[in-house]
């Protein structure tokens, strides 16, 4: 199981990196993105911290690979490519777009800016159109189902347009706290709760896999 979105308290997270890691390792994960909000005011002093965690310990971990990383988090239009091109810069293996979910006031057109960006991963991008789902389709970009209150309202739309054009699903929980840490078990009910059969269901967990792998070896 891996788990490409997560938090600690270099953002709004509760848990220090070392110790997110750690219960992930014991809970049974083989891998785990930091992936702290940043936007044009922490950027250059979050990534760089992550990158450094990762590069110290990620040997030290037997049992887990972790991936440095960000989540652009409510930026304005016409500010994202250079951002994400700025995080890859600073050594982010896996740029997350805060998208439009529909329990916070993100930006109208967020979506859309975020996958013409470059970015890797499209999170909670609510009640997404169709138009912007085949978009992501052609440019690669993986849209989120997660298991976080609140975003996970539209998972199965997500889902839905997702199959439907061809994009690209990645599980992940979006961990702020310890009661974020989903079993694997729950991990495939939620994935089942927005729709998905079996299959589907065994070819999301797959593509994150090789994901995750494909972004480590970067």
């Amino acid at each position: 199981m891996y788990d490409l979105h997560t938090h600690t308290i270099l953002s709004d997270g509760v848990l220090g990196a070392s110790e997110l890691v750690q219960r992930y390792s014991v809970a049974g994960y083989k891998g785990v993105g930091i992936t702290d909000h940043v936007d044009a005011a922490t950027l250059d002093l979050i990534v760089p911290k992550i990158v450094t965690f990762c590069k110290k310990t990620n040997k030290y971990f037997k049992n887990i690979d972790i991936i440095p990383g960000c989540e652009l988090t409510h930026l304005p239009l016409g500010t994202f490519s250079p951002m994400v091109k700025n995080a890859r810069d600073l050594g982010a293996r896996v740029v997350v777009v805060h998208g439009e979910t529909i329990v916070e006031p993100v930006q109208k057109g967020t979506n859309k800016e975020a996958i013409l960006s470059g970015a890797d991963i499209l999170a909670h991008p609510g009640l997404i159109t169709e138009e912007d789902v085949k978009l992501a389709a052609k440019r690669n970009v993986a849209l989120e189902i997660t298991s976080r209150y609140g975003h996970s309202f539209t998972n199965g739309h997500v889902a839905k347009l997702a199959l439907q054009h061809g994009a690209s699903l990645v599980y992940s929980s979006d961990f702020h706290e310890p009661n974020n840490l989903i079993s694997p078990k729950m991990v495939r009910y939620i994935l089942q709760g927005a729709g998905l059969s079996k299959n589907e269901i065994d070819k999301v967990l797959t593509f994150t896999e090789k994901f995750f792998k494909k972004h480590f070896k970067q």
